[in-house]
């Protein structure tokens, strides 16, 4: 193999037993080990976070089976690349076809998969960092299996710089100690590709001598010189996002904006980019202003149906909106809350007279019985038990301090003043 070529390819496994981390698909006796065994390939959409193994598993599959192997990507290719594909592959008996964020790919490129697909012309193997049942059209998400890759700990990555060292065939050479591995760690964010490529610059970047000896400060040291050429190609994309959350949180829209355009000129995907102001809108503002959801929404909407580059206003425009709007989290809390009291609490009972009661034997056990129908009563309103016995009057919604939360904990308050401490 080239030296010129990156640590990260270097090391990418050929067999699924050099595979770290996947376990649960790869290993002994799993779902996708089978069927590689026995020859059976389903085509199918990879589904999880950067670095965590989607095309290298692409790759063992292809080298496993000896079968013709064709590659694209979403970003430069298109639906004249996957129609030259499935020319080849007609040529052949068994062909993979991987086409890495197959999310990227509209609906007409999509489209023209199926008969492919459908025929065993093909097998597809499509890699996304997205939820496929949001950015797959149904009709080729129904003839593939999903499977979920699932993010690498902390333990599977330190094994992978150990390998890095032991086995590449330039690390190998030099005389490194692996003496703290916490900064490696945090910068890659449990990418494993970026994790090794990180390692292999910042080994380049220390002076040659007797003993190499990799600590926190000198990553750190070299990744706030270098770490933007080593983000060339993408890496920032959840630094930058971050960002531009953060500086909506901050009600700061000239920041947002900055960080939006940074999105926009590095071909960010525009769904991504909606899909998470839409949870912004509700995380970060909620009921303070329940519009800042409805826009949010309408421009997932818009972009979906517009593209690049006219997009952008639409997406400028519901930034500096969320940005400039009030701000409350309670929303968010009140989930978490509720959340954090399943898990301490387990399945408590649910009070008999909330059951249904479809049928007569329910009936005599006293499902539904004294429930009071609310719209008997004046303002739509009866004071009654609706959670567990061990939890009653626990408050997970706590309105904001802001006027639209105001008018709820107002209207709260007149109707729970006997039990929540409105």
């Amino acid at each position: 193999m080239n030296t010129s070529t990156p640590l990260a390819e270097r090391l990418r496994p050929s067999t699924l037993d050099d595979l770290i981390g996947q376990e649960h698909l790869t290993g002994k006796g799993s779902i996708l080990r089978t069927a590689i065994e026995q020859n059976l390939i389903p085509s199918m959409i990879l589904w999880g976070p950067p670095g965590v193994g989607k095309t290298t598993i692409a790759n063992i599959i292809a080298h496993t089976l000896d079968v013709p192997y064709f590659q694209l990507s979403a970003i430069s290719s298109g639906v004249k690349e996957v129609r030259e594909v499935i020319d080849q592959a007609k040529k052949t008996i068994q062909s993979i076809l991987f086409i890495d964020e197959i999310h990227r790919f509209n609906k007409g490129q999509q489209d023209a998969l199926l008969g492919a697909v459908e025929k065993g012309i093909i097998t597809l193997i499509g890699a996304t960092t997205e939820n496929p049942s949001f950015e797959v059209n149904a009709a080729l998400l129904s003839r593939c299996q999903v499977y979920v890759l699932k993010s690498l700990q902390e333990e599977q990555l330190v094994q992978l710089l150990h390998q890095a060292l032991k086995k590449d065939i330039l690390l190998k050479e030099k005389n490194i100690e692996l003496k703290e591995t916490t900064a490696l760690l945090n910068i890659s964010g449990g990418d494993a590709r970026k994790l090794l490529n990180l390692l292999e610059l910042v080994v380049q970047s220390i002076p040659t001598s007797e003993k190499i000896i990799l600590t926190d400060g000198c990553v750190m040291q070299v990744a706030q010189k270098r770490i933007a050429v080593y983000d060339k190609k993408g890496a920032q994309h959840y630094d930058i996002i971050s960002a531009f959350i953060k500086s909506m949180r901050g009600s700061d829209p000239n920041a947002a904006i900055y960080w939006l355009a940074r999105m926009i000129e590095a071909g960010e995907d525009i769904k991504f980019i909606a899909r998470r102001m839409v949870i912004f809108a509700s995380e970060d503002i909620g009921n303070a202003n329940p519009n800042a959801l409805l826009l949010a929404n309408t421009t997932f909407d818009a972009v979906n149906k517009i593209g690049y580059p006219e997009s952008r206003i639409i997406l400028s425009q519901c930034a500096i909106y969320l940005a400039s709007s009030v701000k409350s989290n309670t929303a968010y809390m009140a989930i978490e809350n509720a959340l954090d009291t399943v898990k301490k609490y387990g399945d408590l009972s649910i009070p008999l007279h909330l059951r249904n009661a479809p049928t007569q034997l329910m009936k005599d056990m006293n499902y539904g019985k004294n429930y009071k129908y609310s719209h008997n009563f004046e303002k739509n309103f009866i004071n009654q038990e609706y959670l567990p016995e061990k939890i009653a009057g626990k408050l997970f919604y706590d309105p904001g301090n802001n006027a639209k939360e105001n008018e709820l904990r107002k209207f709260l308050k007149d109707r729970w003043k006997n039990k929540y401490n409105y």
